[in-house]
């Protein structure tokens, strides 16, 4: 199932596994002022028009019949960012008197650090949600705040190129050291999640999730050989071409990045080849290069094209140091 084919916004029954499940129920036994025909009801029915209309192309969203209360929404992650091709998912409330405040949010995180804003339990930390200190225009406004308004914010301000000044006050550099490294956690965290997600994927996204996967897997893989040998920025991939010509090299690469990258390496691998992915296209990146130290010059050149050895012999110091 190609992501176009997904539906960006439907409405689905099974909310199970949803973090706010089992918070105010509607019905006979739970918040009868969900129930149809009330305000709040309206309201709600308003913001999944807005949605079903407007949601931009990396964001999907899947509301339920049985609790108009609660959304899941899954944002792509960017090119240009460390969360280029992770997958983001975020389970919302609406409050029973929405929206004179703002819905509850809470970002699905195994546990991991992804940003400043967001610990590793999911809370998030943000003035837009009326949970973080803000100047009036940068707070919930029931007079102008939408659910469509919140996910688009997330993508633009949380899940950016720069997470490390999500945290207020640091100071903003274009050499940043300390950006540079938070971003390489950054990346960590978002290749560890894609192997949870693998494992177990959110309810009524099973399928987008393996097909997302299956289709980026190779991608994923050289951008992880690219940053991890210091051949790119991370942040910075765009594929291998572009990226040779026109991204920064990585000038502060440390054993705390490396290290982690080599053993996630391999797992990689080893779960997009589970989930459907053909060996071939991940041999891209691993074929010719774990073949190390790099013995006969001359042979190597036989077996490679002259672009690809070009462009992925730096990758050799570290791919040599993989257990494979």
């Amino acid at each position: 199932m190609a992501e176009h084919a997904f539906k960006q916004f439907d409405v689905v029954s099974d909310h199970s596994d949803h973090h706010f499940s089992s918070v105010g129920k509607q019905g006979k036994s739970g918040d009868d002022r969900f129930n149809m025909g009330t305000t709040v009801y309206k309201n709600i029915m308003r913001e999944w028009k807005i949605l079903d209309k407007d949601l931009p192309d990396n964001i999907y969203v899947r509301v339920y019949d049985t609790r108009v209360d609660l959304l899941r929404a899954v944002i792509v992650g960017v090119t240009g960012t460390p969360y280029r091709d992770g997958l983001f998912f975020f389970d919302i409330k609406f409050p029973p008197d929405y929206p004179r405040h703002p819905p509850m949010v809470n970002y699905r995180s195994h546990g991991l650090f992804i940003n400043p804003m967001i610990d590793s339990y999911g809370h998030i930390c943000w003035s837009l949600l009326n949970t973080w200190f803000g100047w009036g225009y940068q707070r919930w406004n029931p007079t102008q705040s939408t659910i469509l308004q919140v996910l688009v914010s997330l993508q633009a301000l949380v899940l950016n190129d720069k997470p490390y000044y999500g945290d207020p006050g640091k100071p903003v550099g274009k050499n940043n050291i300390h950006s540079k490294v938070y971003s390489q956690d950054v990346f960590i965290s978002t290749c560890k999640s894609h192997l949870y997600l693998l494992r177990n994927p959110p309810k009524n996204f099973e399928d987008f999730t393996a097909d997302h996967f299956r289709r980026r897997a190779g991608d994923i893989m050289r951008a992880c050989c690219a940053y991890a040998s210091g051949r790119v920025e991370v942040g910075y991939y765009i594929n291998e071409i572009d990226s040779a010509v026109t991204c920064p090299l990585s000038n502060y690469l440390t054993d705390r990045f490396k290290r982690p990258m080599q053993q996630l390496y391999p797992l990689l691998g080893e779960a997009f080849t589970r989930n459907g992915v053909e060996e071939d296209d991940l041999m891209v990146v691993e074929k010719s290069l774990t073949r190390t130290p790099f013995t006969d010059q001359q042979e190597k050149k036989a077996e490679l094209p002259h672009s690809w050895l070009f462009f992925l012999l730096p990758c050799l110091p570290w791919l040599a140091n993989l257990d494979l």
